[in-house]
């Protein structure tokens, strides 16, 4: 099947397409042609505007794949809960860890191709990373908690891969009315080039309750695509907690929709980018109906030559009255090469909402650092101090307390080897 046409096409961007004209995915044949015809974004598409895919995707490793490798395999074994509960493992597209048999009381799940297949309504249409999973992903979990069952313990999605593969999976999740339980989707791989593309898609019915927690410490050389779906109904809660510590590229797309009256949404983030890597965190936001609230907090510390990207949109209808909604982004600059770029927005069609945005950058503050000098603690320590503080903040409230405590611990480690 040859879709290439006229266009010219990059290297990376020829071999995307022509391992989409081999996929099994019945998919791919429509995100083929779609690819083929606009190639990958550039900085003219406007949410690309700070990550021009087709210049920084210089390349693109095998097809997804099975391969299997010593790092792979054992770092499943090895990670460390985030929180103590039941885990699922993917090494590249293969599943290792977790029988779904074995899903905690209240929780019900397959894992296979079958899963990989499905969509879910909250979906973007026709949007960069959803197109190359939705064409692309071999794997995956769909997981249904019941009505009503408040889930004891973590459930944990856990990710590595190696092997200079490309790792595509689809999940699924979706949480019946009144429920309550904690996800946590890991993320680690080799420090060889290696890529990754995971779409997490999450539905929240009426009263529900959520904490979705994504954290990824990938080797210096991956590419990680990441998005985020959720649809929120009437009552429902929901967290999500975003740590990237990790990665030479990283897109880490989150987009809902507020469908339910009284829902209320808590985003909160940590990007730690360090010297070369390239991390853009962009999140839309969309309020459908009166009385719902949204906070969105990030805090992002970058180093070297690093650059960070912050997109944060947030839509309120105009039957979407009452709304209150809040979006922040700080961020400190610990070297003169190290680049953020912050593009807070709000579109409002709504006349009777509370609605705030706001961005900063700025390094450390010299009258904190005299201050803590001024009482013997050496420069080096004084800085250590002042960037953990400004960082750890945003994960000290996290219940359980065990689960904010290991994220502390994984700024903690990068701090130690990169600030």
């Amino acid at each position: 099947m040859n879709m290439l046409s006229n266009i010219k096409h990059t290297a990376a961007e020829e071999v995307l397409l022509n391992q989409l004209s081999e996929s099994r995915n019945n998919s791919a044949s429509g995100a083929l042609e779609m690819l083929s015809e606009r190639g990958l974004p550039t900085r003219k598409v406007e949410p690309w505007h700070y990550t021009d895919l087709r210049t920084l995707l210089r390349g693109y490793p095998h097809p997804p794949s099975a391969i299997q490798s010593e790092f792979s395999g054992e770092s499943l074994k090895e990670m460390p809960d985030l929180a103590q509960g039941f885990t699922i493992g993917f090494s590249n597209t293969s599943h290792l860890i977790g029988a779904v048999k074995d899903l905690p009381e209240g929780v019900t799940g397959e894992v296979g191709l079958a899963a990989a297949n499905t969509t879910h309504e909250v979906e973007i249409a026709a949007d960069t990373v959803g197109l190359l999973n939705s064409a692309l992903a071999e794997n995956g979990a769909v997981l249904n908690v019941a009505p009503g069952a408040k889930v004891d313990g973590a459930i944990t999605l856990a990710h590595t891969c190696a092997g200079g593969t490309a790792s595509v999976l689809r999940h699924l999740v979706t949480m019946g009315e009144e429920s309550e339980a904690l996800f946590i989707e890991r993320h680690h791989s080799s420090t060889i080039e290696n890529h990754e593309n995971v779409v997490c898609n999450l539905k929240l019915e009426k009263g529900a309750k959520a904490t979705w927690v994504i954290s990824q410490e990938l080797g210096q050389a991956t590419t990680r695509l990441g998005q985020f779906n959720f649809d929120m109904a009437e009552g429902a809660e929901l967290t999500i907690l975003v740590l990237n510590a990790g990665g030479k590229l990283v897109r880490q797309e989150i987009h809902g929709r507020v469908r339910g009256e009284n829902a209320n949404l808590a985003i909160k983030g940590v990007n730690l980018i360090g010297e070369g890597a390239h991390i853009d965190v962009t999140t839309t936001l969309s309020h459908e109906v009166p009385h719902t609230t949204a906070e969105e907090l990030f805090r992002n510390v970058v180093t070297g030559h690093g650059k960070g990207v912050f997109q944060g949109q947030i839509r309120v209808a105009q039957p979407a009255q009452k709304t209150d909604a809040q979006m922040a982004c700080n961020s400190l600059l610990l070297s003169d090469d190290s680049d953020f770029s912050a593009k807070p927005e709000l579109e409002i069609f709504a006349d009777d909402v509370v609605c705030a945005h706001g961005a900063t950058v700025t390094d450390i503050d010299e009258d904190h650092l005299f201050y803590m000098r001024s009482r013997g603690i050496s420069e080096r320590d004084s800085r250590a101090l002042l960037i953990k503080a400004f960082v750890d903040e945003v994960f000290e409230e996290t219940e359980p307390e065990a689960l904010g405590e290991s994220l502390i611990e994984i700024i903690e480690t990068w701090l130690d080897a990169n600030a």
